[in-house]
């Protein structure tokens, strides 16, 4: 078991020992069922509080893979029971109110362990523990649990493994505790340590169901949400695809490969993803699911099965005509702020394709592939030529309401397809 002195200690009073003899096998249990990070805490709390430890409000924290969210936290309060729970972007790790909370305080310190008594002249460092003073609690105590056992002797020992080794500075690296109570005697400082023996089960559980989390995460974030499940839920073998009815959308934009050999790297990334990011905001919007990003394109479907084919076709027009009625505003602020700006061509197509793992044995991609899938590519490339930000195939338009607004174009060739197909656009 980890030990570790607490910093800056109080007198509390003794008091009785806890009855947490079956907390560790208890955590064991429910972390090998995967239960979802709330009930894990909520579960937890309940337990160490029925054992007689006076806990008022609980909160644990811990980092995540997510592009968006970098951490999360549960906080558990006894007046309810209930879990609050909150997801922190990124960037709020430069942010005042974590460079000022307990949990930077003991990372940058080297601390395992952390103890206040919240009626003392000390806290002026910690907004956190005023403003739980001010809600009448008495005592504080915090524990960290590192995931790996370097992490835990760099911090047992005072010191601070470099987070960016191995990409550290990205990744899941352990469990934040904290307890506060309102006795006015505080807590015993035996019952925190008995507490703390049950630590690394909690840590284990937790980090059994944050995996998982942490893979639907990953795989939804690469492979879409409707793929990334499936392959999470065993759907891996190369070949394994089904034939699905869907709505494809197929979309680039325009200009990019010129700004490659003017913007540097930085400035052509952060447009790139701007763009790429306009686009998919709509597609999201209206139940669709982004299979792949190509460099300055998307690859979209919107799933027909067990759905009607006029209310998907709603939903994709509304994606496309969003996008093209945002983009001008979009552009104007990007001219006002001196950034390149871009236009982009969409096809909408139907038909059906094959869903599932393609390529090499030990390297696969989630996709739909099929001759729908390469007439929807040659009619997006036909836009540029038609002067049209969005073209739609004759086979979308048969199932599109008829209040579309919709004109035909006329019979046009497809590269590699054999027959003419009749093109319309979108009208304002």
């Amino acid at each position: 078991m980890i030990k570790s002195p607490i910093d800056a200690a109080s007198n509390a009073p003794s008091g009785h020992a806890l009855d947490l003899s079956q907390l560790p096998l208890w955590l064991i249990e429910r972390g090998m069922r995967g239960v979802p990070l709330d009930e894990q805490v909520a579960g937890f709390c309940q337990q160490v509080l029925q054992s007689g430890l006076p806990i008022k409000r609980v909160q644990m924290g811990t980092s995540t893979l997510h592009p968006k969210y970098g951490s999360h936290t549960f906080l558990w309060r006894a007046d309810d029971g209930t879990i609050e729970h909150k997801r922190y972007e990124r960037a709020a790790n430069s942010h005042e109110f974590y460079l000022k909370s307990p949990v930077h305080y003991m990372r940058t310190r080297g601390l395992l362990t952390m103890r206040r008594r919240l009626g003392g002249s000390d806290l002026d460092a910690f907004p956190l523990l005023q403003d739980l003073r001010a809600e009448g609690l008495t005592d504080y105590a915090a524990q960290l649990v590192p995931f790996d056992r370097q992490d835990i002797e760099a911090l047992a020992g005072g010191g601070h493994r470099d987070s960016h080794k191995k990409g550290r500075s990205q990744g899941v690296d352990g469990v934040f505790l904290s307890y506060a109570t309102d006795r006015p005697e505080g807590f015993s400082q035996a019952a925190l340590d008995q507490v703390y023996q049950t630590l690394p089960y909690l840590a284990l559980a937790v980090k059994s169901r944050l995996t998982y989390d942490i893979a639907n995460s990953v795989l939804g974030t690469y492979l879409g949400h409707d793929a990334g499940h499936r392959v999470l839920s065993g759907a891996i073998e190369r070949g394994s695809a089904e034939a699905i009815r869907a709505v494809i959308w197929f979309s680039d934009l325009r200009g990019f490969t010129k700004l490659t050999d003017s913007l540097p790297r930085d400035q052509l990334v952060e447009t790139l993803d701007s763009y790429l990011e306009a686009m998919a905001d709509p597609i999201h919007a209206s139940n669709g699911q982004i299979l792949k990003i190509m460099g300055d394109g998307l690859l979209a479907i919107f799933d027909l099965t067990d759905r009607d084919d006029t209310e998907v076709c709603r939903e994709a027009l509304t994606a496309a005509a969003e996008l093209r009625a945002s983009l001008p505003t979009f552009n104007q602020a990007r001219r006002a702020g001196g950034k390149a700006v871009m236009d982009f061509g969409l096809a909408l197509h139907m038909g059906e394709v094959f869903y599932g793992n393609i390529g090499a044995s030990d390297r696969l991609d989630f996709t739909v592939i099929g001759p729908a899938v390469n007439e929807a590519s040659r009619i997006q490339s036909l836009c540029r030529s038609l002067n049209r930000d969005v073209l739609v195939s004759s086979t979308f338009k048969a199932s599109a309401s008829s209040e579309a607004n919709l004109e035909s174009l006329g019979l046009h060739s497809l590269r590699g397809v054999r027959k003419s197909q009749e093109l319309f656009g979108l009208l304002d």
